[in-house]
Order: structure tokens, then sequence, then C-alpha cells
């Protein structure tokens, strides 16, 4: 039986406390769900974690007629069907995995009028046979989830997102809602022209995850870095993610993480599709691992307690990372990101650029970008105050929650040590790499460093008052700083630009970071912000264990994934309140009606016999 009468019509908050089982909408979501239960188009950008969805299936449900979301991602729409269908609302996906009984029995429902939500891809939606099936029904509303695949600004831009504007011109009456949570100004633009929404209204949420500690380190000794960060970040019940720049490295990853104990899972687009979808089912329904993984996975994970993302190598833009790290702390819980670079990752990402085949402007805004990530992992200042200006949003005070905050580093006048670095780059020829140069300058006799005579060089051994972990930053940041560049297609060679001129001259001062040997700060509190909603000491509570493992059970039973059960943080607030009955469990923010009905005598058995 449907929850929702798919003609009827209904109240917002009614149907946010009824069917979802929360008392008050967070944010920019009531606005933009009177907006579109009223009949209004428009752009919605909330960061990920910030509720879009319900921006969305709200309005679905409160207007007559079938909502119809397009998703880019298969996982997603299983994920956002399977919890739709725990709060008793007819939903279902339309997409190429679905064997044909599957698929008909989604035509069926659809035809008889039985659903209240579609997932459906952008090429499925638009196939003519699609089309003319939507033609003869009411839709509620047209939701374009990840709307920025459809701009090719976008960091995953979807060729198959161009024939959407086409929705507009063929169902004019019908508002349409697009929601992204990653964008930056241009891409905005680009999203509403193509989209048909330049006259319609932009709900523009905070890009601010103030939950998520952010944090950079040069990458040095990677495996003893990543094994503190997760021993400090992790937690016995959530999940990790480690980004990898290449397939190779994702798998490595994962096979020393396993030899040091961890479940580690890997994930690359090169995997049989059978692996990658066990990678998926297990990250998915909740199992406590980490996954290494290219960029492959991970848009539109709707996972609420990923506890800690991890970059082992520098993307290649702040909308890429910025979507990537989102995906940790989507329940609002404290988490953690940690970004590994190097100059290589610097070079190697200006190299790909210039050798791509976009167009001129194209590679003019993705050096732009580049730009921008490289000014953040280099910060010297509040790393979110720059990340957020990448978004047009600005925020007045340091945030106190990213590295930087916490234990800021100290700025030298570096322009002697520069120049000496950028001296021995040239005398020995513009023909090596760092360790070759930084070898000369600590004056040592290795057999490179005598073959060449660079022994006999006036910079040989100049550099002896600084350690060569020191020479390594400042290198690294001459190349973030764009006077010196690296060669990638000849094993790294250093040669000075333009801009390495002046300083050699004395005509500009080179301001340098000392560089921080210490790991990063754990995430405490600010005395600037509020203290940040935790679950205390839930994880060693008894009974939250016992709420956990009698939801492990049941969604194993269902085959879903733990979380459209409940959130932990719902269970943390059951073990904290212990509700007597199911008017007090009803209570409990997550719980709705349906979930009432379907598991508080379950939940009230459970506590009972906690006692």
């Amino acid at each position: 039986m449907t929850f929702i009468d798919p003609q009827s019509e209904q109240d917002p908050l009614e149907v946010l406390h009824r069917v979802f089982g929360h008392s008050a909408f967070r944010g920019l979501q009531e606005e933009v769900i009177r907006h579109s239960v009223a009949g209004g188009s428009g752009l919605v950008l909330m960061p990920t974690g910030g509720g879009k969805s319900l921006c969305f299936q709200v309005p679905a449900l409160c207007r007559p007629g079938l909502g119809v979301v397009v998703s880019p991602l298969i996982a997603l729409m299983e994920d956002q069907v399977a919890a739709l269908r725990q709060q008793d609302v007819a939903a279902a996906a339309l997409h190429s995995e679905l064997d044909p009984d599957e698929a008909r029995a989604v035509w069926r429902d659809l035809n008889s009028g039985q659903l209240k939500l579609l997932y459906v891809s952008p090429e499925r939606l638009t196939s003519e046979g699609t089309l003319a099936r939507l033609d003869e029904m009411r839709i509620a509303l047209f939701a374009i989830d990840e709307a920025h695949c459809v701009s090719q600004w976008g960091h995953h831009f979807r060729p198959e997102y161009r024939a959407l504007p086409m929705l507009a011109e063929r169902f004019p009456a019908v508002p349409r809602l697009a929601l992204t949570a990653t964008a930056d100004p241009r891409t905005v633009q680009d999203i509403q022209r193509q989209l048909g929404l330049e006259d319609s209204p932009l709900f523009r949420a905070s890009f601010d995850r103030p939950n998520i500690m952010i944090g950079a380190l040069a990458r040095d000794q990677e495996r003893a870095q990543l094994r503190g960060f997760i021993k400090r970040a992790g937690d016995s019940s959530g999940a990790g993610l480690i980004y990898c720049g290449t397939r190779r490295k994702a798998e490595q990853t994962a096979e020393w993480l396993r030899a040091d104990g961890q479940d580690a899972l890997v994930f690359h687009a090169g995997l049989e599709p059978a692996e990658k979808r066990e990678a998926h089912r297990r990250f998915a329904r909740g199992d406590a691992v980490v996954m290494a993984a290219t960029i492959a996975f991970g848009m539109g994970i709707d996972r609420p307690d990923v506890r800690y993302v991890a970059h082992t190598d520098l993307p290649k833009s702040p909308e890429s990372w910025y979507q990537e790290i989102g995906r940790a702390g989507r329940d609002g819980l404290p988490a953690e990101a940690l970004l590994l670079y190097g100059a290589g990752d610097i070079a190697l990402a200006r190299h790909r650029i210039q050798e791509s085949g976009a167009s001129d402007e194209q590679k003019r805004v993705e050096r732009q970008r580049l730009d921008a990530m490289v000014s953040i992992a280099e910060a010297s200042t509040c790393r979110r105050q720059i990340l957020l200006r990448c978004f047009g949003e600005a925020a007045p005070e340091p945030c106190g929650r990213c590295d930087i905050c916490l234990n800021p580093p100290k700025l030298f006048d570096g322009t002697v040590p520069a120049q000496k670095l950028l001296s021995a780059v040239l005398r020995t020829g513009r023909r090596f790499g760092a360790g070759h140069v930084i070898d000369v300058l600590l004056g040592k006799t290795t057999p490179k460093v005598t073959q060449f005579g660079h022994d006999q060089l006036p910079t040989f051994g100049v550099g002896r008052d600084l350690p060569e972990s020191a020479w390594k930053g400042i290198a690294r940041q001459l190349v973030a700083q764009g006077a010196l560049d690296v060669v990638v297609e000849n094993h790294g060679e250093l040669v000075p630009t333009e801009a390495a001129r002046p300083i050699l001259k004395g005509e500009q001062q080179v301001m340098l970071r000392e560089e921080l040997v210490a790991p990063l700060t754990p995430l405490g509190r600010s005395r600037a912000r509020p203290a940040l909603p935790v679950l205390g000491n839930a994880s060693a509570d008894p009974v939250f264990a016992a709420l956990r493992d009698w939801r492990r059970k049941t969604a194993a039973a269902q085959g879903v994934p733990s979380y459209v059960i409940f959130q932990d943080r719902t269970l943390a607030e059951i073990a904290s309140v212990l509700p007597a009955d199911l008017d007090a469990l009803g209570k409990v923010s997550g719980v709705g009606a349906t979930k009432l009905e379907r598991y508080g005598d379950a939940v009230l058995r459970v506590l009972r016999e906690c006692e």
C-alpha cells in the first residue's frame, strides 16, 4: 500500500514529521520546498550532508502526481529508493542494470499510478518511449540531482545531461529543481543557462561543513602518515575513504592496509563488474571498512557515517576535493579530511592540462582551478576561508577547525634559501630532479654528484645550514609559487621559470612556510564556534551496541544498508533517552510514523533486554 496518495496534496511540515521523523526543516530547506510545492523552479546549491534530498522528496510527496528524479548513478538511485521504501513511500528506479522482470514491474507500477517517486538516468529519461509515457501522466516535479554534470565547466561533466533542457519545452508547467553540492560561480551560471533557469531563484546555502576538520601535509613517509591519521580519525563503527591517483596505487594501498589488520577494500574502474558490485555492497551496507579507491568511487554515496577521507595525491580542483571530502560526516558528527601532496603532483597536473586536447579557454579555466587547489594545499592562513572563497562565499573569521587554525605555521623570509636552490638548479644545467639538486646544496659526495663534477660548483655545500626535509619543502613551495617547473616527461627535472628571475636578482622577497613535522591536531572545540554534536560515549554504551547489533541483523535480513533502518545518530538518542513506550520513541528525531510502526516494538524489546 502506498503511504502517500499520489494524487493528494500534503502539507510539507506534516510530511516531514510523519514520513521522515523530523520536527523541523534545516537551513534553506523550507524555503526551497515551499517554493517547489507552489510550482516554482530553481537551482539549489547546498553542501553534501545539508539535506538536498528532502528538498525534492518532500515537494514530490506534497504535490499531486509523480516526482521524477534524474540521477547519474545507479548506486545512488538504489540507496535512495531503499530508504524511501523503508518509510513506505512508493519509489522505484529505472536504469540499465535492472533485469527484465524488475523493469516490467516498475513500468507496471508506473502505468497504474502506484508510484510516487521515480528515479531515472538521464539517457533513460530522454528516450522517446519514456517521454511518451510521461506525457500521459501528471508530473509533480522534475528534480535534476548532481546538476553540475550538465556543465562543461563542472568537474563531472556528463554529455547525456545536455539533453535535459528539453524538459522545460516539453513540460512547461512542471516545476524543475536542479541541485548540486559543488559548483563555482562559472558552473552555476552554466547550469542556469543550460537548464533554462536564468529567471528562477538561486537558493544558495553556506558551503561550510564545520563538522569536518580539514588538513594537509607534504607527502613524506606516506604510509606512516596514513597510519597515524586512521588511528586518530577512525571509528570502530564507521568507515573511511582513501583516494589514490592511480588504480595501481589504490590496489597497493588496500594491500598494505590489509596487512596492517584493516578491513580494506579496493575500487577502481578497471575491476571486474562483480568485484566492483561486491566492494560497493560491503561499503553501502554499513560495514566498518576502509575503501582505497580512485575517483571512480563515491559520487552519490549516501552513507552517513564515513568518519574520514584522505587523499594521497593532489585533486585537480577545489570542486573535486570538496565533493570528495564531503562524503565524510554526512550525519553531522565530527569527521576529518587529510590531503597529502607533493611537488610532483602539481607538476603532473599542470603537464596534463597543457597536453590535453581541450580548448585554450578550457585549459585556462583548468589551470585556474589547479592554482586554487595548490593555494589551499600550501596555505599559511585558514584553509576553510580559502576553500569557501572558491565557491564565492566569504568567511569573515578563521574557522578554528582546520590544521592551520589549530597549529599555525611560521613564515620566514626564504629569499636567500630560494636563491640558493634556484642557483643550484641553473648551475647543474637544469637537467636534474630535486633529489640531486638538494644533494649538491647539502655537500653530499654521491657518485652522481662526483660523476658530473657538481662537487666543484660554487653552490656545493652552501645549503648545509638547513636539513634535507627543509630543502624538499622549499623546492615544493617554489614549484607551487610558479618559480620552478618540473619536466614530468623527463624524470622530473627542475627548470626555473620567468618568475625565478626577480628572485635571483633580489628584486622580489619570497616568504616560505617552515615545514610542519608534527601530525595534524585532532578535531577539538573552537572558541569561535559552538561545540559540534557528538555521540559522546555512545560507542562504548552497551545499549547503543545492542541497538546497532539489532539494526545490523534487521538490515541483513532485508538486504538493505544498515543506515536506512536508523542512522547512528538516531540510535544514540534512543540509547540516551531510553523511551519507555511507543509515544516516547516516536519523539526521537529520525523515527517517522512508518518506522515507528515497523520497528517500534523491536526497539523497545532491545531496550528492555538491556535493563
